[in-house]
């Protein structure tokens, strides 16, 4: 009979309020959304970070014939100085993971491969092309190491660290995710906002109902019920409803359309929207119960 007599309470305040609680769904789906976007965002940018890291290299590229840099004074890179070079590339080791020298020739057969549709290929020889070390580390935070043996040495025009060109992509990247956070922090917010508002429109409508009910002893657990279950419910729906957008953009858009085009960059999946499926329920929960507890705390005083 308890439950019956809170289940349909609860029935009397969704349909007084219906508007109210549609609103609450749609601004509770809204912020679960960019909450979830804003972890799928942190967890994209991790695997990036890891797929890239794992494959940068160290290029040190050799003095051709003309060169402005200092340390290419006296011209084009000698045999004497690979040698050398290439000798202290392997004192380096473990740091060094794997080396590997670029001849011109090979530099150039790279150079009209990536460039085979373009007329630009026609314009450079062989023997225009810049010979190079590429070298693997077993750990690509330690760069300082390579680049200070190298950097400015007889025989070496420049050092490149090529996580540096990925610097920009992921700057932009963790802004994206910064920005979605800040959005979600907004709108769970708004939501926050408008489930202590529905819940006061609710208890409003129903006082005399709870005057009688407090007269009777009713604890306040049992008045408090009705309202925390409606705005359970309007969170819940949120949720299911932002797991499900995640969802289908992710599978749709991102892994039908966006990792086809890009198959180099591993992309999140719908598996990882379902692993965070936990937690933007539990968000929303929290949300429902927290704020529906606070606020029949304070303003339901009968």
């Amino acid at each position: 009979m308890r439950l019956q007599f809170v289940l349909s309470e609860m029935a009397i305040g969704l349909r007084r309020n219906l508007s109210m609680t549609v609103s609450l769904v749609l601004v509770t789906m809204v912020s679960l959304v960019f909450f979830g976007f804003g972890l799928l965002s942190s967890m994209q940018v991790n695997e990036m970070k890891d797929f890239w890291y794992g494959k940068v290299e160290v290029w040190i590229a050799l003095c051709p014939a003309r060169s402005l840099e200092p340390s290419c004074a006296s011209g084009e890179v000698t045999q004497a100085q690979k040698d050398e070079m290439s000798q202290q590339l392997d004192s380096l080791k473990p740091l060094v993971s794997t080396v590997y020298f670029e001849s011109k020739q090979e530099a150039y057969d790279h150079f009209v491969q990536q460039f085979k549709d373009s007329a630009i290929k026609d314009s450079v020889k062989p023997d225009q092309m810049q010979e190079s070390f590429r070298v693997k580390l077993s750990d690509p935070k330690k760069y300082d190491v390579v680049a200070s043996a190298f950097e400015g040495a007889p025989g070496v025009e420049r050092v490149i660290d090529q996580r540096k060109l990925l610097s920009t992509m992921f700057f932009a990247l963790n802004r994206v995710t910064i920005g979605a956070w800040i959005f979600a922090g907004a709108m769970t917010l708004s939501a926050i906002l408008l489930v202590a508002t529905t819940v006061r429109l609710s208890a409003f409508n129903r006082r005399r109902e709870i005057g009688i009910m407090r007269l009777v002893g009713a604890s306040n657990l049992f008045i408090q019920l009705p309202f925390l279950m409606e705005a359970i419910l309007a969170t819940v729906l949120g949720a299911g409803i932002a797991i499900g957008t995640l969802w289908a953009l992710t599978h749709f858009a991102v892994q039908g359309w966006l990792a086809q085009k890009m198959q180099f960059i591993p992309f999140v999946t719908g598996a990882d929207v379902l692993s965070i499926a936990p937690v933007v329920f539990g968000i929303g929960l929290l949300i429902a119960v927290l704020t529906s507890f606070l606020t029949m705390r304070r303003y339901l005083r009968v």
